[in-house]
């Protein structure tokens, strides 16, 4: 895939439509049971019991198919270099099967990444709605970003 977009090209406000994603019962009840085996995220009647008042998906559900909409929608045509961490994670509202979920990327700060000159730190705040236009989740998190100076010209400070 071709890099489009560089750290340089990042600017403060603005926000990258990441697209949408719908969720299926299948989906959640076999995400759950391999990675979130909780009572509530693979049976309907013990997501009735809950305070989530359904089968919901888990967290790191919503969180994973997030990451595919970020992918997808902007850092497979980015020179990302990955991150180191995310700084803050919030699980808003739960996520029910049937929900179609559409994030949101907006740059909150840009900073030199002053140990490598080669790179930039972006930090994004994502934010996740569901179908209804509910906030269903909120991140935010540094990512890595090459400099279009050091990536094309091959330069490796």
């Amino acid at each position: 895939m071709q890099t489009e977009i560089y750290f340089e090209d990042f600017k403060l406000g603005q926000a990258y439509d990441l697209g949408s994603r719908s969720v299926t019962r299948e989906e959640i009840i076999e995400f759950a049971s391999e990675f979130d085996p909780q009572p509530f995220h693979l049976d309907d009647e013990a997501g009735k019991a809950s305070l989530l008042g359904g089968l919901s998906a888990s967290g790191w559900h919503t969180g994973a198919l997030v990451m595919r909409l970020l992918a997808d929608g902007l850092l497979n045509r980015t020179s990302s270099q990955g991150s180191n961490s995310i700084d803050k994670l919030s699980w808003l509202k739960p996520v029910f099967p049937g929900d179609t979920l559409t994030a949101t990327a907006t740059v909150i700060a840009t900073r030199d990444l002053r140990s490598r000159p080669n790179l930039g730190i972006v930090t994004f705040e994502i934010n996740v709605r569901n179908q209804s236009g509910t906030d269903v989740m909120r991140q935010i998190g540094p990512i890595f970003f090459g400099r279009r100076a050091a990536l094309v010209s091959g330069a490796d400070n």
